[in-house]
């Protein structure tokens, strides 16, 4: 297989995923919820699809506990859409990338207020 299919496939699975979970899941324990990234493993039978999701740590918990739900759901969503002969199996996994850029902006904010008090 190569890289080239497995990016198409890759982009296409953030793509539909993300319509697939903003039109058609009515799920009112489901936060909002963005999809970052995809990974696709080589023979293209598996996917690693994530997601960063709003809100606090229960409310994230539960969006999660709902994707994973709906797994199948999501995946014969994007079998319809995206005729290919076999259609990966989809995990969730969350995005911790955001928080992670947030937490150390909030440090470097700190930091520099210090700096600041000091030099005074």
């Amino acid at each position: 297989m190569t890289t080239t299919r497995q990016e198409r496939v890759k982009e296409l699975l953030k793509l539909e995923i993300s319509d697939i979970i903003r039109r058609e899941m009515k799920d009112p324990r489901l936060g909002f919820i963005t999809v970052t990234d995809a990974q696709v493993t080589a023979d293209l039978q598996h996917a690693k699809v994530f997601v960063s999701i709003l809100g606090d740590e229960a409310q994230k918990k539960e969006s999660m506990k709902v994707l994973q739900k709906a797994a199948k759901f999501i995946r014969s969503g994007f079998a319809k859409r995206a005729n290919m002969k076999t259609t990966p199996e989809i995990v969730f996994m969350m995005d911790t990338s955001v928080d992670q850029g947030v937490r150390i902006f909030e440090l470097l904010e700190k930091i520099k207020k210090e700096d600041v008090g000091e030099g005074t």
